[in-house]
């Protein structure tokens, strides 16, 4: 797109929760289900994902006012994230070159890569010390913080300080009371490669996946809200690359004093704790190098008068279609209506034709009205 990623697509397109119509929106790749990404820490996974969905230091600023730029002589930064449709699963692959890596201390320190995500975007805070009730200290009955950690904090949207690398600390400080449980498996994985030395020059490449909650509750996954990922849905995300440089060209103030640098992909510096700020990424569809291939579902509305509801899945534009029902019937419509006149299992087929050609997809005995036949 650029330059600069269309200005970080206009400011994040005024990073405004549940928008309607169709605001500019970073794309998210869709990965097909044979081709995973492994979490192994290397990015020849990501071969396909195209140029249109890596995300820069060109798109980062910093949160000052100024509209800064990282100097990529001090730090390089590509992100490209994608989903599987049928996962709710949002992969990432970070790869950041930086002129000196600091992550040998223990604490909230180092390099960072702070990511928030809001998957049905709801917007509004999402950290205590911006709850309402947080900045009304004077109301008749104030909620005591350790409340407001306890029953708001993270729950609607997500924080994540990932360390870059983490040394010897777990790999992310997720920032709320879902700590036990919402960074490990099955709710997220990450692996790393690299050959750092603390204080050194070097290039990081990580690779990890998490899983973006409704509700994440605090007593636990039993509980909480996978948020459903499809097809054209658009979610909040953003992210501040920390850059605790010490030396480096941006990592040191007018006194000449180390500092860290905040790389914003959102124009404001509490995007960490306001959901509202983040900015609209879309789940898109399938790339069009893939292989034109029919593909279909369906659903029985009625077991008893043996009615079925078919709808055409395929991927990219159809011109033409036809449907085998298996009973020595058709159709031509897109998502028919079938009634099967006698019990059986049947093998239907739908075949398609369209721009990138031609492709015939068949399911063998899923739509059945009757037992297995005896062997």
């Amino acid at each position: 797109m650029t330059p600069l990623i269309a200005a970080s697509l206009a400011a994040c397109a005024g990073v405004s929760p549940a928008v309607g119509g169709e605001a500019p929106a970073f794309p998210v790749y869709q990965f097909p289900a044979d081709a995973i990404p492994r979490i192994d820490g290397k990015a020849d996974d990501w071969a396909a994902v195209g140029p249109a969905y890596r995300i820069t230091e060109a798109a980062l600023a910093a949160d000052d006012g100024s509209n800064r730029r990282p100097d990529p002589r001090s730090l390089k930064v590509t992100v490209r994230v994608g989903w599987v449709k049928g996962l709710n699963r949002l992969y990432f692959l970070y790869e950041a070159w930086d002129d000196r890596w600091r992550f040998a201390e223990p604490g909230l320190a180092g390099d960072i890569f702070e990511l928030v995500v809001d998957g049905d975007r709801s917007g509004g805070p999402l950290i205590a010390r911006f709850h309402p009730d947080a900045l009304q200290p004077d109301a008749a009955q104030p909620r005591a913080a350790s409340d407001l950690w306890w029953n708001f904090q993270n729950i609607h949207a997500q924080n994540y300080h990932i360390f870059t690398p983490p040394g010897d600390r777990d790999w992310a400080m997720a920032w709320g009371p879902q700590a036990s449980w919402i960074k490990r498996m099955p709710w997220s994985n990450v692996a790393w490669r690299h050959g750092l030395r603390d204080g050194r020059p070097g290039r990081l490449t990580m690779e990890f996946w998490i899983t973006p909650f409704d509700r994440a509750d605090p007593s636990g996954p039993e509980r909480s809200v996978e948020t459903r990922l499809t097809e054209g849905q658009a979610i909040g995300l953003a992210w501040a690359v920390i850059d605790d440089d010490g030396n480096g060209r941006d990592g040191k103030g007018r006194d000449g004093k180390p500092r860290r640098a905040f790389w914003n992909l959102s124009p404001h510096h509490t995007m960490y704790g306001q959901a509202s700020q983040l900015c609209p990424f879309r789940l898109m569809p399938p790339a069009e190098t893939r292989p034109f291939a029919a593909e279909w579902s369906f659903a029985v509305l009625d077991r008893e008068r043996r009615v079925v509801a078919f709808r055409d899945d395929t991927a990219g534009p159809v011109a033409r279609r036809r449907w085998d029902f298996g009973d020595g019937t058709g159709s031509t419509q897109a998502n028919p209506v079938h009634g099967y006149a006698s019990a059986g299992k049947f093998t239907v087929t739908l075949e398609v034709q369209g721009p990138r050609g031609t492709a015939r997809h068949a399911k063998v005995w899923d739509v059945s009205f009757t037992g297995d036949p005896p062997k």
